[in-house]
């Protein structure tokens, strides 16, 4: 498995690939709006990526970059088990991943320096981004866009979006290095894992969803297979709750609306939450939530 996530042309993404998936995946660039990859690590490294663009009987373009504009470069590779090859070893940071490749710079201008804001106005921005960062849903560019909409009053942006987004990638790499100090599994590593669970047991199984209850039960039937029997799910501001160190709460039910079915899908939510070391609080009655108390909210980026 290669950590990494991959974007295609055609808005597909792919999250953690086998080797053969990937190089699948490079064999079948080339044809008009499907013709290249970004891959980029996970956790993102704001402005590290690897990219090959590949139209029929030509050569594949590889380019990489691993910061600011001059480190953006670019070789050609004629075969595809090359690039499969070459942007494999890349994924797994091998030493000496590019041994003989010859690069050459694009020449990209370096952007304009984006100025600081207001002292006031960042120390609140910082906050709020911190909170977004301790749930750990969202990428560098969607937490961007909500910084720089965060303090908007009366259709005023006190922060441009290129400062909101200097801002975040800051703290984003600061939370990177933060978490790669997590040698163990982390509660919310538990429910991550419970969820995947669950999800192939025929319970729709959705994390950080909706913005609401209302929201979440409106919406959750159209999530998962039409074979499902039920569902499980916490929404936006369970998350919040979470990260701030007050728990998680989980709503759960049976898509026939019953109360037998939906007291039998709360047994088994409880259940699997438990095989995966959890703190679980439910007394059995399907007109309760369930509830994660004390939870170790630490969520791993992705981006």
């Amino acid at each position: 498995m290669l950590d990494i996530k991959i974007v295609t042309e055609n808005q597909q993404t792919h999250t953690r690939p086998q080797d053969q998936e990937f190089g699948d995946l490079v064999h079948r660039i080339g044809m008009a709006g499907d013709r290249f990859l970004v891959v980029q690590r996970i956790p993102d490294i704001p402005g590290t990526f690897i990219q090959v663009w590949h139209e029929v009987d030509g050569a594949y373009d590889v380019e990489h970059r691993t910061g600011g504009a001059a480190t953006h470069v670019r070789t050609l590779v004629e075969t595809p088990e090359q690039v499969a090859a070459l942007m494999a070893r890349w994924a797994r940071q091998e030493p000496g991943w590019d041994a003989g490749i010859v690069w050459e710079s694009l020449g990209l201008p370096e952007p304009e320096p984006v100025p600081e804001p207001a002292p006031e106005i960042r120390e609140q921005l910082e906050e709020r981004v911190r909170e977004l960062l301790r749930g750990g849903y969202g990428g560098v560019a969607e937490l961007a866009e909500s910084a720089e909409d965060y303090l908007v009053k009366d259709g005023v942006h006190p922060v441009t979006l290129a400062q909101a987004r200097q801002l975040v990638e800051r703290l984003w790499l600061e939370r990177v290095e933060e978490q790669q100090l997590w040698s163990d599994v982390t509660g919310a590593d538990r429910v991550e894992r419970a969820f995947a669970l669950l999800d192939g047991r025929g319970i729709t199984a959705r994390e950080h969803f909706a913005c609401c209850r209302s929201c979440g039960l409106a919406e959750i039937h159209a999530e998962g297979r039409e074979d499902a029997r039920g569902f499980v799910f916490f929404h936006l501001q369970g998350t919040e709750s979470a990260a701030a160190g007050h728990g998680l709460t989980l709503y759960y039910g049976g898509f026939d609306g019953s109360a037998e079915t939906t007291a039998a899908v709360g047994r088994e939510v409880v259940a699997v939450l438990g095989e995966a070391g959890l703190t679980v609080e439910w007394d059995g009655s399907p007109d309760q939530a369930i509830e994660l108390p004390g939870l170790d909210w630490r969520k791993r980026l992705v981006g």
